[in-house]
C-alpha cells in the first residue's frame, strides 16, 4: 500500500512473518477469485466499483482522516493515487474476466519489473525484465485452459495496462506515504478510485446492491483483497527485512495460478507453468539485485561509526490484486 513502514525490525522468529506474507498473497487471490464469481451476474467494472467502495468505507472507518487538515499538495497526491488505483483495479478485473487469474497476475508483474529497469542504470535489471517477458510470451504462445486455446488478446491488453497502472501506483503510493501519515491517504485514495469508476459501473453496482444474496461476495471481495492483505503485510514488514519481503511477494503469480486452478477450474499447461516460474524468478532476482546494490551503497556512504538506518519499503494495495491482490 501507500504507507511506508519500517522493515527489518527485530521480531520473534521468521516463521510468523513469512506466514503473514504468504497469507497476504493467498488472501489477495481469494479476493480475486471471489470477484470473478460476481462477473457473470454483475460484470467486472461494477464488481471493481463495489469492491473499492466497500473497502473505502472500511478503511475510512479505521483511519478516520481529518479532511480539513490536508493541504493542496497532499490532496494532489491522494487524487493521483486514487486514479492509479482505479485504473489498476479496473483493468485487472477486466483482464481476469477474459483470461485466467494466474496468467493475468503474471502479465501484470511486467509493470513493476519495467519500472525497476527504467529507474536503474544497471543492465542486470533489464535482463530480469527480458526474462519475465520471455515467461509472459511463453504463456501467450502455449495458451491456457483445458482447450489449450490462445489467450484473449483484449484480456492480455487489459493485464498489460493494469501492470502500467501498477508501476504508476508504486510511484504515486510512495508520494502519498511520504505526504500523508498513517492509513488516511490510502483510505481517501480508495474512495477517490471508487468515484472515478462511478460513471462506468454505477448502473451495475446499483442493480447488484438490490440483490442481498450478493452482499457476502461483495464484502468478502473487499475484505480479502484489501483489508486483510494490508494488515498482514504491514505486520510482516515490521519483522522481515525488505529483501525477504520482496522475494516472498514474488511468489504471487504462482499463488494466483494455484488459486485459479483450485477455485476457478483454470488449468495451466506445462509450458504455462514454466512461464510463471520465469516471471517469479525474474521478480525475485530483481529484488535481490536491488537489495544488494542498496546495501553496498549504504556501506560506502555511511561512516563506520554511524548507526545503520532502518530500511523502508512500501506496502502494496494490490489489484485483486495490494499487492502484493
Amino acid at each position: 500500500m501507500s504507507a511506508r513502514v519500517t522493515a527489518g525490525r527485530a521480531g520473534g522468529g521468521a516463521a510468523a512473518p513469512v506466514a503473514m506474507v504468504l497469507g497476504s498473497c493467498v488472501s489477495l487471490q481469494l479476493g480475486a477469485a471471489c470477484a470473478a464469481q460476481l462477473f457473470p451476474l454483475v460484470g467486472p467494472t461494477p464488481s471493481t466499483l463495489l469492491r473499492l467502495g466497500v473497502a473505502a468505507l472500511l478503511l475510512l472507518a479505521l483511519a478516520r482522516p481529518r479532511l480539513r487538515s490536508l493541504t493542496r499538495s497532499q490532496w494532489r497526491a491522494v487524487l493521483g493515487l486514487g486514479v492509479c488505483l482505479a485504473g489498476m483495479n479496473g483493468c485487472f478485473y477486466a483482464a481476469i474476466a477474459r483470461i485466467p487469474l494466474g496468467t493475468a497476475v503474471t502479465i501484470e508483474f511486467l509493470g513493476p519489473l519495467a519500472l525497476a529497469a527504467l529507474t536503474s542504470r544497471r543492465r542486470r535489471d533489464g535482463a530480469w525484465v527480458a526474462l519475465a517477458l520471455a515467461g509472459v510470451l511463453l504463456l501467450g504462445v502455449t495458451g491456457h485452459g483445458s482447450g489449450g486455446g490462445a489467450l484473449d488478446p483484449l484480456g492480455v491488453v487489459f493485464a498489460l495496462v493494469a501492470g502500467a497502472f501498477w508501476a504508476a501506483y508504486i510511484v504515486a503510493g510512495a508520494r502519498v506515504g511520504a505526504a500523508v501519515p498513517g492509513l488516511g491517504g490510502l483510505a481517501l485514495a480508495t474512495g477517490v478510485a471508487a468515484v472515478v469508476l462511478l460513471p462506468l459501473g454505477a448502473g451495475g453496482a446499483v442493480a447488484a446492491l438490490a440483490r442481498p444474496e450478493l452482499l457476502p461476495a461483495m464484502v468478502g471481495t473487499a475484505v480479502l483483497a484489501s483489508v486483510v492483505p494490508y494488515s498482514l503485510e504491514l505486520s510482516a514488514l515490521r519483522r522481515l527485512p525488505a529483501a525477504a519481503f520482496g522475494i516472498l511477494l514474488s511468489l504471487e503469480p504462482a499463488v494466483a495460478s494455484l488459486a485459479g486452478r483450485v477455485l476457478l477450474g483454470q488449468h495451466l499447461t506445462l509450458p504455462g507453468v514454466l512461464g510463471v516460474v520465469l516471471v517469479v524468478a525474474a521478480s525475485a532476482g530483481s529484488t535481490l539485485t536491488r537489495s544488494r546494490t542498496a546495501g553496498r551503497a549504504a556501506q560506502t556512504d555511511a561512516p563506520s561509526s554511524s548507526v545503520p538506518k532502518a530500511r523502508t519499503t512500501p506496502v502494496r494495495e494490490r489489484s485483486g490484486t495490494a499487492g502484493t491482490s
